[in-house]
Parts: C-alpha cells; structure tokens; sequence
C-alpha cells in the first residue's frame, strides 16, 4: 500500500516540481532589463490592426496609434477590415488609418487577416517592419522607438509587454493582470536576460519583412500568436523583449464573455502543446538550441490555474498520506517548497502589476477562480477566429 501512495505522490510531484522550479528561476530573473540607446528614427512601420466587427472602439485604437512619437512620414497604420458587416472600415478610414478590407467565408480568422497584411506590405515595399496591434489597444508613444533601437541592433523580432488596459473593471480583470504580470513581464524580462525568447503575444509585436521573408506567416491556428513565435524559435530566431513600451488591450470583465473566450485560449494551447512540444524538444538537442529548449518548456509549463490545481491536489494527497503515516513527511515538506515557489512567482507578478492592495485582495478569489476554470474547461470548446464580444 505505501508503495502505491508513494507512486501516486511521485506522479503528483514530478510535474509540480518542474514547473515551480523553472517559475522559479524566472521569479529571480525577473530585474528589469536594460533599454538600448535611442533609434536614428529613420526606420519605417507599417502598424496593422487586424478587426472584424470593431466599429465600436476602432476610432480609440487608431487616436491612439497617431499619437506614437515617431516622424509622420515613416509610419502609417494599416486597419484590416476582415469579413466586417458593420462600419469598421468606414470609422477607420475616417480617423486616418489605411484601410484593407478582406471579404473571405472561408479562410475566417485574425491570422489570415495578419498574412493578407503582410502579403501587402511586402508587396509594396514601402516598410522595413510590421507592427501587429489589436483592435481594443492603446498603446504607449515609444512603441515605434523601442522597436526601431532594437532592429537597429540586429533584432528581427520584438514583443512589446502587453498589458490591460481597464484592470479597474473587475476583480476578474486585476486577476488577469496579475496573470499577465507573470507571463508577459516576470516570464519575458527574465528570458531576454537568458537570451532566449519572449514569444509572439499576439497584441504589441513587431518583425522585419525581411524576417517575413525568411519565415512566412502560415499561421491560423485559435493561437497563431504562440504558433508564430514558436515558428520563429524553429528558425533559430528569438523574440527580443522591450520592456519599456507596451500595447494594453481591454479585459473582458464578465463571467459569460470571460468563459467563452477562456474555451478558445485553452483549446489552442493544448493544440499546441499535442503538436509542438516534440517537436521543439528535438529541435533543441539537434541543432542545438537553448531557444527552441525554452519555447519547450514553456509550452510544458501549462498556465498558472492549472500548476496552482496540480499543487492543490499534492498538498491535500501529502497531507492525507502523512496523516495516516508519518513517513510520507518528505513529500508534505516537498509539496510545501512547490507553495513556496508558486507563491513567490505570484507575489512578483502582483508587485510589477501596479495594481496594489486592492489587487492583493483579490488574490482571495483565486480558489473560487480555480473551480469556475475547471467547469469552464469541462464543458465544450469552440473553434476558430470568434471575435470576443465588447463590455458596454
């Protein structure tokens, strides 16, 4: 009998383990990273908003896109209108914005909208870079610089950090801050220390064409942000990290919108852990490639709900079989250590978030967080490109 308790607290322990451990290290990585020296601002940008049915905010994306400080003449925002039936295009065109309408049935979605852009931009020739922005963002005026001092550099690919514009919104919302603290900062500033890669996260990240050229967007999965940046690291390539600048998107602060959309993150990543993960493992010892062993074990690592639920159920297996003998001690202290370094990464993505005490408070909620995620994966998932619906 012990023998079987100790087998079911291995298998328990083992892909904690890992997980805390790597969080961990990135926890104590996390020290803000240098800013390059400032850009000669002769680089042009093509800025591409992809949006489908936006009419409702498309005017506050683009006033806040002409109001990046970089020279007029070396950037111009391009707005797809992918598949709209409203007038998207329209209010775009009229706030300043070069709009590409796109009328496809059949190839649906933000990554055919993407690869529609860059296929047109390429095929001009007029910019050396593309910046991808979502169509709920703003954001900050140094965007274009922090790209141009990077590619100047060298760099061919940069991820801005990507934060929530409306954190006030809800409990929800600063939970999601919090989270997004972690992934995009903590995560993000410690790899660029590590020289691998940041990922593509989908709002706020910029390639050259020529990089495009190199590596062609092919990507339409419910994740093409993480499949690119995945894409990327195949080719040897890293996304940088700046910083400094950052592209914030509204947060759905509702339970109804929030589960929906929650269902196509989560079916993606699990898309992508099946087909990737093997992939950029062997990657790694073939070439080899410490990038490719990053991206890997960050897609190994499942999200922060998922590594709190695995310790959750370790402690409460550790705790029963220590009960009952108290021999199995070890793996309560070990279940412990894990706690200690989940905590840790947590407290640090609190902290870079901004959001203080009240934010704090929140993280009360997380149990009640951690039941409505399980229900909401329990029950069934959608496919494809669904644009989320906006809070009134």
């Amino acid at each position: 009998m012990t023998t079987i308790v100790d087998l079911l607290l291995f298998a328990l322990a083992v892909p904690l383990a890992l997980s805390c451990g790597y969080l961990l290290l990135l926890t104590l990585m996390s020290a803000a990273v240098p800013v390059p020296p400032r850009s000669s601002r002769q680089l042009r940008f093509d800025v591409v908003v992809p949006a489908h049915n936006e009419a409702a905010i498309i005017e506050r994306t683009v006033a806040s896109l002409r109001k990046i400080d970089w020279p007029a003449d070396r950037f111009r925002i391009r707005v797809v209108a992918d598949n709209c039936s409203d007038a998207t295009a329209v209010l775009a065109r009229s706030a300043g914005a070069d709009v590409l309408e796109r009328e496809n049935k059949t190839l649906r979605g933000k990554g055919y909208a993407l690869a529609f852009a860059f296929e047109a931009g390429a095929a001009d020739g007029w910019a050396q870079a593309v910046v991808v922005i979502d169509a709920d963002a703003e954001v900050s005026p140094n965007l274009l610089e922090a790209f141009a001092a990077r590619i100047e550099r060298g760099a061919a690919a940069v991820q801005a950090h990507y934060g929530v514009l409306n954190p006030w919104a809800s409990w929800r919302t600063r939970l999601i801050t919090i989270a997004k603290s972690c992934f995009h900062i903590v995560r993000s500033r410690a790899r660029e220390r590590l020289g691998v890669s940041c990922g593509v996260r989908g709002n706020g990240w910029c390639v050259t064409y020529d990089l495009l050229k190199r590596v062609p967007y092919r990507c339409f999965s419910l994740t093409e942000d993480l499949e690119y940046g995945i894409e990327l690291g195949l080719a040897g390539v890293r996304v940088e990290y700046a910083d400094e600048a950052h592209s914030d998107a509204d947060m759905v602060a509702g339970e109804q919108v929030a589960r929906k959309q929650r269902q196509r993150w989560e079916d993606g990543r699990f898309q992508l852990i099946r087909g990737k993960t093997l992939m950029l493992l062997a990657a790694a010892v073939r070439q080899p490639s410490r990038v490719c062993l990053d991206l890997g074990l960050d897609l190994l690592v499942l999200p922060l709900s998922y590594v709190a639920l695995n310790a959750a159920a370790f402690v409460a297996a550790a705790a029963l079989a220590t009960t009952w003998d108290g021999r199995f001690a070890p793996w309560l202290i070990a279940a412990a250590a894990c706690i200690g370094a989940l905590a840790l990464h947590v407290l640090r993505g609190w902290q870079l978030s901004g959001i203080g005490l009240r934010g704090a408070a929140d993280l009360a909620r997380v149990p009640g967080f951690l039941l409505w995620k399980v229900l909401v994966m329990l029950r069934r998932r959608s496919d494809g490109w669904v644009r989320t619906e906006r809070e009134k």
